[in-house]
């Protein structure tokens, strides 16, 4: 039996040392992109420096919330003496209303950090938000919604975060945790040991084990069900089917069962390969695809098309001086 495997796709919805540490660089970039060397000029000569004020972050419209760890960290990136206090948590639904925080300290402090913080909470609610819809979509099906590496440069780690927060699950985070074999690998693969065996999907699959550390996850892309059958022989970890009508996936199911259970257990510690839908999933498709029985569907649109979910920053009625640190 294989090591356990320990990989993204078994992260806790968390926000860890990575995320924070992938958070700082990015505030630190999106404050500075703001505020330049000169600082808020319109604060700067508006608003009296010993100004005090408390405002709410307030949700619009409905949606799930995440990325509240990264709104406290704009405003103590700014000003030490703001202070944050937690009014709904990272993964809670939100309606048209909520007070998801209350924010204290100097005016112009406040007014300075509220665009970038709002544009760090505003997108990573709207990929928990959107996520949520693809979960709640499978629902009763046993499919797990799965994002990809579709990510804003420098994101990655906060928009996975968002997906989890969502409900939805990780696949590997970079191309250094896990091994999936898409269809330019296969070809060149392919070119270089040419025709036969050599070439086959399986060999790919068994080089990539003999050759890299094991408890990684092999997973291998195919579109046809011939190339499924290529790939069984090996026992990948898990095979994504790119692209297939539903009609193929219900029959890569059927073969996949009939093979597990002819071979009984390969090399994966399951007993039994993965199947993973992925190609131009949408929330209209998303159900018939989980029906079909594959166990885990990526979803690109989770994190490279999910709207912003609107959040604004309101007056409150009163300073709030009991707000956490």
């Amino acid at each position: 039996m294989r090591p356990r495997l320990e990989t993204a796709m078994t992260l806790e919805s968390t926000f860890g040392e990575r995320e924070q540490s992938a958070a700082a660089a990015l505030i630190d970039l999106a404050l500075h992109e703001d505020l330049g060397q000169r600082g808020d000029l319109t604060c700067q000569a508006l608003i009296a420096p010993e100004e005090q004020a408390a405002v709410n972050v307030v949700a619009r419209k409905a949606g799930v919330l995440a990325g509240g760890p990264v709104g406290r960290m704009v405003f103590a990136a700014l000003d030490a003496s703001i202070r944050w206090r937690t009014v709904k948590a990272d993964g809670e639904r939100l309606s048209p209303g909520d007070v998801v925080a209350i924010v204290t300290g100097p005016l112009a402090s406040l007014l300075s950090g509220e665009r970038t913080m709002l544009n760090f909470l505003t997108h990573l609610s709207g990929v928990a938000t959107l996520t949520r819809r693809f979960v709640e979509a499978v629902a009763g099906t046993g499919a797990q919604i799965l994002d990809t590496r579709k990510t804003l440069p420098g994101y990655r780690l906060l928009e996975k975060y968002a997906v989890r927060c969502g409900g939805g699950a990780n696949h590997r985070l970079g191309l250094y945790d896990g091994v999936l074999i898409k269809d330019n690998h296969l070809a060149a693969w392919s070119a270089r040991q040419g025709p036969g065996p050599a070439g086959s999907i399986a060999a790919a699959v068994r080089a990539a084990r003999d050759r890299l550390p094991a408890g990684l996850p092999i997973e291998v892309e195919v579109d046809s069900l011939e190339q499924l059958r290529d790939a069984l022989a090996a026992w990948p970890d898990i095979v994504l089917l790119d692209n297939m009508t539903c009609d193929g996936l219900r029959a890569a199911v059927v073969l996949r069962d009939a093979w597990c259970a002819a071979t009984g257990s390969g090399p994966s510690e399951r007993g039994r390969i993965l199947l993973e839908a992925s190609g131009g999933v949408t929330l209209d498709t998303v159900r018939a695809i989980a029906e079909t029985g594959v166990e885990r569907i990526s979803v690109g649109a989770l994190t490279h098309s999910a709207p912003a979910l609107d959040l604004a920053f309101d007056w409150s009625a009163a300073i709030n001086h009991q707000a956490e640190a």
